[in-house]
């Protein structure tokens, strides 16, 4: 059985209909910050499970309970998440 996993970001408030439809039929969506408002998150839940992390625009009080980085383990696998790659604490290679 395959495990889709749907990874989208820098939303900035903004959930276009084309990401939905790429995004239907997911087991797992990863947003990888800059949400924008917490209805992003809202409608993505109601896709499929949602892990996120708050980018540099989410600065208001609902964006705290979000971590920075974030790392997920689905389907065997660990996934880091971070949004900015220049604050990445260890070389990738």
């Amino acid at each position: 059985m395959t495990f889709r996993i749907g990874i989208i970001s820098d939303t900035h408030g903004l959930l276009r209909p084309q990401a939905l439809r790429c995004l239907a039929g997911v087991d797992h969506i990863i947003h990888g910050g800059d949400i924008g408002r917490p209805e992003i998150i809202a409608a993505l839940r109601g896709i499929a499970p949602v892990t996120a992390i708050r980018g540099n625009v989410d600065t208001g009080g609902w964006a705290v309970e979000y971590a920075e980085t974030e790392l997920v383990r689905l389907a065997g696998r660990a996934i880091y998440v971070l949004h900015d790659l220049k604050t990445l604490q260890i070389d990738p290679v």
